[in-house]
């Protein structure tokens, strides 16, 4: 297909999001709008570009003192008739209008038009994210290119709705089993019903307290929630297996060892496997290149409710935080959209902090 991304969408942070949501980039589906960003990069001569998979990769070589990263992904939830795009005055409508083109059109509109920023800055346009960690474009980078997520400070690209959400929260997923004996549920007298002994594993959730702490100023809350339920054989059998997973969510202070031992303790007593983890990213605002993007944000920060990819820098020791112009309640909505207004706000904020002096 003929290449939208033309130069003057290119120059417009507005009509390259429009551009970026109507090319249809479902996880999994990425080549052809990981297509269009590598051949607009390989263009622009003060950046080096490279492509992994599905992921682009760009930077800048010009000797500054500090490199920060800003990072978009590409892809989308499925579609949910909301494709293509449509506007309704100061709105857009469409799949990744909020998640998180918008976001990433801020990183190729920058990438394009800014050639000499006052840090180095790695781009990256990357695949995958809203499925599982093997598929992850950054994920992918680390393994292959490490040297490539190298930098003092990093801005993932996530719907804030303008303004910092740092850090994020780690999440666990597990899995707590409780067994009986089988019966006939004519003589249920002789057998043990695993389903009803859920109903421990239930109360304790229902009465679980979430822990709330504040880090460098920002706030976090921890959750404990069943998200599914299965147990039952047949209609006339008690039955002898109930399955209750849980995600746990919680606040960056914790180790990923720390929460699971506050899992376990929480459910003592019965058997708990952990299917996932990934650990939270502390609030990382204390790094220069942080605390002059929190200067030209001019609102005081918030902790991020929920993970995103700035666990996998900070876990490099690399300080990172989310910044975007989507609402993050739209997220995977039928009815996701941005606002117009958003859109140029962020990246007024993004070429105040970025442009030299």
């Amino acid at each position: 297909m003929e290449n939208p991304l033309t130069p003057e969408v290119l120059a417009d942070p507005v009509q390259l999001t429009r551009a970026l949501v109507d090319i249809e980039s479902v996880s999994l589906n990425e080549k052809a709008i990981a297509d269009c960003v590598e051949e607009v990069l390989r263009g622009v001569p003060h950046l080096s570009t490279h492509r992994h998979g599905n992921t682009v990769m760009a930077r800048t070589d010009l000797g500054r003192s500090q490199r920060v990263v800003l990072a978009g992904h590409l892809d989308t939830v499925p579609l949910n008739n909301n494709f293509p795009s449509t506007m309704r005055g100061d709105l857009m409508y469409g799949c990744g209008t909020s998640d998180m083109k918008s976001g990433t059109a801020y990183a190729l509109h920058l990438a394009v038009t800014l050639p000499d920023p006052r840090y180095d800055v790695t781009y990256f346009f990357y695949e995958a994210e809203e499925i599982e960690s093997r598929y992850n474009g950054l994920n992918l980078v680390a393994q292959a290119y490490p040297e490539w997520l190298e930098a003092d400070f990093a801005v993932l690209l996530e719907p804030t709705y303008g303004i910092v959400e740092a850090g994020c929260q780690g999440t666990m997923r597990s899995v707590v089993t409780t067994t009986g004996v089988r019966a006939h549920s004519a003589r249920s007298w002789h057998g043990v019903n695993a389903i009803h002994a859920a109903g421990e594993v239930l109360r304790r959730l229902q009465t679980y307290e979430a822990r709330r702490v504040t880090i460098d100023g920002c706030d976090y809350r921890e959750g404990m929630n069943a998200v599914r339920i299965g147990g039952g054989v047949a209609g006339n059998v008690v039955p002898d297996h109930c399955e209750i997973e849980v995600n746990y969510r919680f606040a960056p202070d914790r180790s990923p060892a720390e929460a699971e031992a506050h899992l376990r303790e929480v459910f003592a007593g019965f058997e708990v496997k952990v299917t996932d983890i990934a650990p939270g990213a502390a609030p990382g605002l204390e790094a220069a290149p942080a605390k002059e993007f929190l200067a030209a944000v001019g609102a005081a920060p918030i902790g991020k409710l929920g993970w995103t990819d700035v666990a996998r820098f900070a876990a490099m020791g690399i300080p990172a935080l989310n910044f975007g112009p989507g609402d993050p309640n739209l997220a995977h909505h039928p009815d996701e959209h941005v606002e117009i207004s958003k859109i140029r706000d962020g990246a007024a904020t993004l070429h105040r902090w970025l442009a030299p002096a």
